[in-house]
């Protein structure tokens, strides 16, 4: 796929991701609402939409059908609120304490430190309540539905990913790795590799598992599709964070739209201090490729998909 034409694909598949995930942000009403208007600016700061974009290409990889939209959307926009209330608690004063990101202010630095803590648990909460509405289109509401999505299928299909999605974003997934890098921080020995991939996979890789995993899951994809997917997660996720440290030595922060050599200036042990800028750089390379060896053993092809996780791990920004 030639570059303009990948750019233009992303760029229309990323409105409409975002038109969807609008859609299902709650209304500002009522006396909570400073914290409603507050995880609607979290979510409305912009972003890649890389999470919800990974599950629905990997629910057509598996043979998902277009009509069957309305039954993973739900899932699209609660994994990108659950990434999303994730940075919102990152760059509170307790954690990170950074006031800006993609270039504009932080949620805590808007609303105050109060409201960046209830707008990312609000987030949190509101995903699971966002992802259980797929029920809506199994024939379990009363609702007028396709005969298609009254099949228990359906219903077993969408438990499977509301429990892939609560692992992977609670305390056995990126909560865990969470935990595993603020304690990384205290301690007086330095961070062995064995740690580091510990918090790259569970901190970052586990949500991009959970997107791919359930894409698949939605689309009625086999076991070993899934876990093809979830190793091809665990990559692009280790090489995203590799990528994500080389770019705090080297990246731009006019690019990033945060600030660089913070992980320096916080005595921050990464993979970069750990093996080196030219060692992390071959790295991000060998697991790229075995992602896109995984991607290629699909019978059914998608280049987007392919060409999007190059583009991803390879990012200037």
């Amino acid at each position: 796929m030639e570059s303009s034409e990948f750019g233009q694909k992303l760029e229309c598949k990323t409105k409409e991701l975002e038109r969807v995930i609008y859609r299902y942000l709650p209304e500002n009403v009522g006396l909570q609402k400073t914290v409603i208007d507050a995880m609607n600016y979290s979510i409305q700061a912009g972003g890649k939409r890389l999470r919800p974009m990974l599950m629905w290409e990997c629910f057509l990889l598996c043979g998902g059908r277009e009509e069957e939209r309305g039954f993973v959307e739900p899932f699209l926009a609660a994994i990108e609120m659950i990434h999303t209330y994730s940075l919102v608690h990152d760059d509170l004063p307790a954690m990170d304490n950074d006031e800006y990101r993609r270039g504009k202010k932080t949620t805590w630095a808007v609303y105050g430190e109060t409201f960046g803590i209830l707008a990312g648990d609000g987030l949190l909460n509101y995903a699971f309540e966002t992802a259980v509405r797929t029920f809506d289109f199994c024939g379990c509401t009363g609702l007028p539905v396709t005969s298609d999505y009254t099949s228990r299928k359906y219903v077993d299909r969408a438990a499977r990913a509301l429990a892939v999605l609560a692992q992977k974003a609670g305390i056995f997934g990126m909560i865990g790795g969470q935990t595993a890098d603020i304690e990384a921080e205290k301690q007086t020995s330095p961070v062995t590799e064995e740690q580091l991939l510990f918090i790259h996979e569970h901190k970052t890789a586990a949500l991009i598992q959970a997107a791919m995993t359930i894409g698949a899951i939605l689309a009625g994809g086999t076991e070993e599709q899934i876990a093809a997917l979830e190793k091809c997660g665990y990559n692009i996720g280790i090489a995203f964070q590799i990528q994500d440290d080389i770019l705090d030595v080297i990246g731009d922060s006019g690019e990033l739209g945060k600030p660089v050599g913070s992980d320096e200036q916080n005595h921050k042990q990464t993979y970069v201090t750990l093996k080196g800028l030219e060692r992390a750089q071959e790295d991000v390379s060998v697991l790229s490729q075995e992602a896109v060896r995984l991607l290629d053993a699909f019978g059914e092809k998608n280049e987007f998909l392919k060409q999007l996780v190059l583009e991803l791990i390879h990012r200037r920004k």
